[in-house]
């Protein structure tokens, strides 16, 4: 079964207050009243002051005004140039026939002429030529006289007192005007780019925002009377929570510690699947030492620009000194954490790299009295720096395993707090179906079930909602996918392969479910799970996984002589496991017991072998697939009765369950172990 593992999220407990009247020591130095930092608080004293509403995140003088008057310099720039810097007055062109009538009236006022041009204003107002509107009024006008034109216009506007000029009526541009409107657009641009930087500098200094506001701003502090995670809300991994409680006890007396002369670890990881609860449990430890949280993904300490993370990194750690004894968390630390020196930077002094180093710098730092722990988180711990995991940094790591059978009670019994559930719901029996599930996996199982209960109407949640929700998880949601009957046939003796074999294989998984109704990618399904929890493979075992995903395969060309496309996903999962059982476990006796395949995740570039050794794996994985299938067909072969008994009822009733399906292949209930073959 896929190990998908999303952290659990219970409902959280309220947090622990200390003794009325008890000294508190992080009062000393209260933080700051309006942090703007790319990370989350809980438990730090004080309520943070409500920052100013609106988009660009309040007003602050000190911090905008220098922007204020370079925007408002540029708008009066441009102001100056539409209104003052044209030079020329907006002016109608009208016919030449308009200009002499205009004269005639006597409602010319000046002109001024160049050639054939000629320019002027009127006396009063008049409605422009060809226009129907007569709100559409010209003063100031411009017209070209015909050359053939044999008129003594001149004589005319002496008569009538019109003042002809020898120089334009409006003066053109200044040499002072003309290069302040032809450098107008590069003052604008320079203008921009010197505000852009004044903003880049504020936030590479202090992390505080521009006129924009800072790159990923995180929600406030959760207030201190909040409620806060304990180790209450943590289930299924005690032995963590054992190792832990060094670091609450620490917390909460460090005296006892310091007069032995012993100091808490500067720095736990926390290693493990997604989903195992790594987050919570760190919430969990601040919870439970009722000391301030300060928590962050890595991933928000980068940005674009070099030099950010760094001063992040810092403003965080000062403010976790500000009130100790308190935790850091840094989840997916890998993020910037990874070994240096693979030459994906830029010489060395990339902004992730400068991040790492200030961390590096700050852990180090550390005096052992100042009382800040700092807990992170990975599932890659392989990838991360040598120098992150030397002692005196992290000097512990903690692995969060997948629960186990109780464990998994534990979580479910967490998360069915609030949930209403019928008399037939059996908490242990769902936990005996979900080996391998995490945390995160079994809340999201009891919350299907929750909105299939609602769904059906109903007042609690009964196991054939939790049966319905499994199926969901596990085999993916039903399509309503009408296939023909042929199609129909062939999907049922491929999924009665399946599980024949899984039935026959001395030591195999019980087989749980076939189906042939389509589920998500599938056609058809056959689910295998063990009753109890496995955590090493044999040969045999493996083996006989592979003969059971070739089932299918081998059911389609005995019955119908054919290979369909039905069987990748089985073939995906038959040469992963027969190249693991080569190249990384030491299962052939050609190769040896060599590591020679790197793990599920890694750089495939990470770990080197000859090229000969790498065709004697792919010889050696083939002949282990081409001795499985062979036996799939024989076996098959010799129960051909039940395998068409099997595929009829199959067929017949869509869905058999573990009962309904022994009982069509008339095989007695057999051991226990783990797989899940699909079409």
């Amino acid at each position: 079964m896929p190990s998908k593992r999303p952290a659990p999220q219970p409902s959280e407990t309220a947090a622990r207050r200390s003794e009325p009247g008890a000294p508190d020591r992080r009062q000393s130095v209260p933080p700051r009243n309006d942090p703007e930092q790319p990370w989350r608080a809980e438990g730090v004293p004080g309520r943070p002051r409500k920052r100013a509403r609106g988009g660009l995140g309040g007003w602050r003088p000190g911090r905008n005004t220098a922007l204020f008057w370079l925007l408002l310099l540029v708008v009066f720039g441009v102001s100056y140039a539409s209104m003052h810097l044209t030079g020329k007055q907006e002016k109608v062109t009208v016919p030449y026939t308009a200009f002499t009538q205009q004269v005639a009236a006597g409602n010319v006022k000046d002109v001024y002429t160049k050639g054939y041009q000629i320019e002027g204003k009127l006396k009063s107002p008049q409605q422009v030529p060809g226009q129907d509107d007569a709100k559409k009024t010209y003063k100031a006008f411009e017209t070209l006289r015909p050359a053939f034109a044999d008129d003594k216009i001149y004589t005319d506007m002496v008569n009538k007192g019109v003042e002809v000029e020898a120089k334009p009526l409006t003066a053109d541009r200044g040499l002072v005007a003309n290069l302040l409107l032809s450098l107008l657009p590069t003052l604008l641009f320079v203008g921009l780019w010197v505000g852009v930087m004044i903003w880049l500098q504020r936030r590479m200094a202090g992390g505080g925002g521009g006129l924009m506001g800072g790159f990923g701003r995180s929600p406030k502090p959760v207030a201190p009377e909040d409620k806060r995670a304990t180790f209450a809300d943590v289930a299924g991994i005690d032995e963590v929570e054992a190792e832990l409680s060094e670091i609450v006890d620490f917390l909460k007396d460090p005296g006892k510690y310091r007069r032995m002369g012993a100091r808490v670890p500067r720095g736990v990881l926390l290693t493990g699947p997604p989903g195992t609860g790594k987050t919570l449990l760190a919430r969990a430890v601040a919870g439970e030492a009722n000391v301030p949280f300060y928590s962050a993904a890595a991933s928000e300490f980068i940005e674009m620009v070099v030099g950010v993370g760094a001063a992040r990194v810092r403003e965080l750690f000062t403010e976790a000194r500000k009130t100790a004894p308190s935790i850091i968390f840094i989840d997916e630390i890998d993020t910037i954490g990874r070994a240096r020196g693979g030459g994906a930077g830029m010489g060395g002094h990339d902004e992730r790299e400068q991040t790492l180093n200030q961390i590096l710098t700050e852990m180090d730092g550390f005096s052992g009295s100042e009382g800040v722990v700092v807990i992170a988180a990975t599932n890659r711990p392989d990838i991360l720096d040598a120098a992150l995991m030397r002692p005196g940094r992290f000097d512990r790591q903690v692995s969060v395993s997948p629960p186990d059978l109780d464990g998994r009670v534990a979580i479910l019994r967490v998360h069915t707090r609030e949930v209403p559930l019928a008399a037939d719901a059996d908490i242990i029996g769902i936990a005996k179906m979900t080996p391998g599930m995490t945390g995160a996996e079994l809340a999201n199982l009891v919350n299907e079930a929750a909105l299939l209960a609602v769904k059906r109407d109903k007042g609690a949640v009964d196991m054939a909602d939790f049966h319905t929700a499994l199926e969901k998880v596990q085999l993916g949601t039903r399509r309503s996918l009408v296939m023909p009957y042929e199609e129909r046939r062939r999907t049922s003796y491929h999924e009665s392969g399946h599980g024949l074999l899984g039935m026959l294989q001395p030591g195999a998984d019980p087989v749980r479910k076939i189906t042939i109704v389509p589920h998500g990618r599938a056609l058809g399904v056959t689910l295998s799970t063990p009753e109890g929890d496995r955590y090493a493979y044999d040969e045999r075992y493996l083996r006989g996984r592979i003969i059971g995903a070739l089932g299918g395969m081998a059911a389609e060309e005995l019955v119908f002589g054919v290979i369909t496309t039905g069987s990748e996903s089985d073939l995906e999962q038959v040469t992963k496991i027969a190249r693991g059982m080569v190249g990384r476990w030491g299962m052939s006796a050609k190769v040896g017991p060599l590591s020679i395949l790197p793990a599920d995740g890694m750089d495939p570039m990470g770990q080197y072998a000859a090229q000969g050794t790498l065709d004697a794996v792919d010889l050696e994985a083939r002949r282990i697939v081409d001795e499985c299938y062979a036996e799939a067909l024989d076996t098959l072969r010799a129960h051909r009765d039940q395998l068409d008994s099997l595929a009829a009822v199959l067929l017949e009733h869509e869905t058999l369950d573990e009962v309904e399906a022994y009982a069509a292949a008339g095989i007695d209930r057999g051991l226990d172990s783990i797989t899940a073959s699909s079409t």
